[in-house]
């Protein structure tokens, strides 16, 4: 239930975005550079991040929503839940693995990075701009984890389905263009 009195008790980030437009698009904008932008990852892989730290902040909303754009780029179904439940033995690319592991830490004890934890992203053969750009969408969604649990936001799984092929299809500029 909405902690915003001014919004219906059921109220989604979309209306949050259209009640308060221009923080959005500036919010928008940079979901759009960070998540569909030019990247050594993928926009599937970025959104596998993106849901990842959402489901280590135990956050259902965008970990819901996140979940379904990341499978509809590709990402195996279950995946998701797996990783979450125990990277370790999840059948994660081993590529992706170390990253996931390097967003995962920086989500739960960020004082407690360490130059090896980005050895393993680099010897998994990521670049220093793989290691910024996850760094960038764990930021970012830490940051919107906050957000929607601030705000009390919350969400059933047929509004995460339409939300995140909306996602899918139309990006982070698409969702601006409804506001």
């Amino acid at each position: 239930m909405s902690y915003l009195k001014s919004l219906p008790a059921e109220t989604t980030l979309l209306q949050v975005f259209r009640a308060n437009p221009d923080p959005a698009r500036h919010l928008l904008d940079l979901h759009e550079v960070l998540m569909r932008g030019e990247s050594p990852f993928t926009p599937g892989e970025r959104e596998l991040i993106a849901a990842y730290v959402s489901g280590v902040n135990s956050c259902g909303y965008c970990h819901g929503i996140h979940t379904v754009t990341a499978e509809a780029f590709g990402v195996p179904e279950g995946l998701l839940a797996a990783a979450v439940a125990d990277l370790d033995t999840a059948p994660v690319d081993d590529k992706i693995r170390p990253v996931l592991a390097y967003v995962g830490k920086l989500t739960r004890t960020p004082s407690r990075m360490t130059e090896d934890d980005a050895e393993a992203v680099f010897a998994a053969g990521w670049d220093e701009r793989a290691l910024h750009d996850a760094v960038l969408v764990c930021a970012l969604f830490n940051f919107m984890n906050r957000m929607v649990e601030g705000l009390g936001i919350r969400a059933d799984e047929a509004y995460a389905s339409t939300s995140g092929l909306r996602l899918k299809d139309g990006g982070y500029a698409g969702l601006a263009a409804l506001l």
